[in-house]
């Protein structure tokens, strides 16, 4: 199956409204969801968020809360502790850029590229993808699970592509440069509602037709 007909046919089953099934209320908080859902799933990060940024919306509500009060709310999430320290720091250093409490925060312009996001404590290559693709559109392909499984299952990808980055460089290669904003947004919902990593359920995908799936469910 080429990546033609799969940007072309899964994305009319798929609501492209939504730019990410992960709870948020600004760009900062957005940013730590994000943060969050590195090793977890975005419905576990969903149980905790809207409390947590209810309490702190902002850079500098987050650091009036502090990094054991952070723990408090995110203690059910994996590495809780690290995550915990990364959305301080990142706090921080936002607060250092400009003194914004706002509720409705948005990021300083300066990070409006993958280097600079990149440099932010918490954020990493993926992050930064996610982040620069879901609130700016920005042509970014964030290999997350399920894209990272899809795209070896769709033989885009092969075993040397061992790691995001690796996939990454793939994707941008073989997706036509038309599709790669969407390409995060409708991999993530069409592997996690679709095809799955464990009975995927090909008599409902839009692309069964064209797919060669090695454990393609007939």
């Amino acid at each position: 199956m080429t990546p033609e007909i799969y940007f072309r046919e899964v994305p009319k089953t798929i609501d492209m409204n939504i730019r990410s099934e992960l709870y948020s209320t600004n760009e900062f908080t957005f940013a730590v969801a994000v943060i969050l859902s590195a090793q977890a799933t975005d419905k576990k990060v969903n149980e905790v968020t809207p409390e947590l940024f209810r309490i702190a919306p902002s850079p500098a509500k987050m650091l009036e809360l502090g990094e054991d009060g952070i723990k408090k709310y995110i203690r059910v999430i994996s590495f809780f502790n690290n995550k915990a320290k990364s959305i301080i720091g990142l706090s921080a250093r936002l607060m250092d850029e400009e003194n914004n409490a706002d509720e409705n925060y948005k990021f300083p312009k300066k990070f409006h590229n993958r280097d600079a996001l990149m440099k932010l404590p918490g954020i990493g290559q993926k992050t930064a993808n996610v982040i620069m693709n879901v609130l700016w559109g920005a042509p970014n392909i964030g290999v997350d699970t399920h894209v990272f499984r899809l795209s070896h299952r769709f033989g885009w990808a092969d075993d040397l592509d061992n790691t995001p980055e690796k996939v990454e460089e793939k994707l941008l290669q073989k997706i036509q440069k038309k599709y790669h904003s969407m390409v995060n947004h409708v991999m993530v919902l069409h592997g996690r509602y679709t095809c799955k990593a464990i009975r995927p359920k090909c008599a409902e995908c839009p692309v069964a037709r064209w797919c060669n799936a090695s454990d393609k469910i007939i």
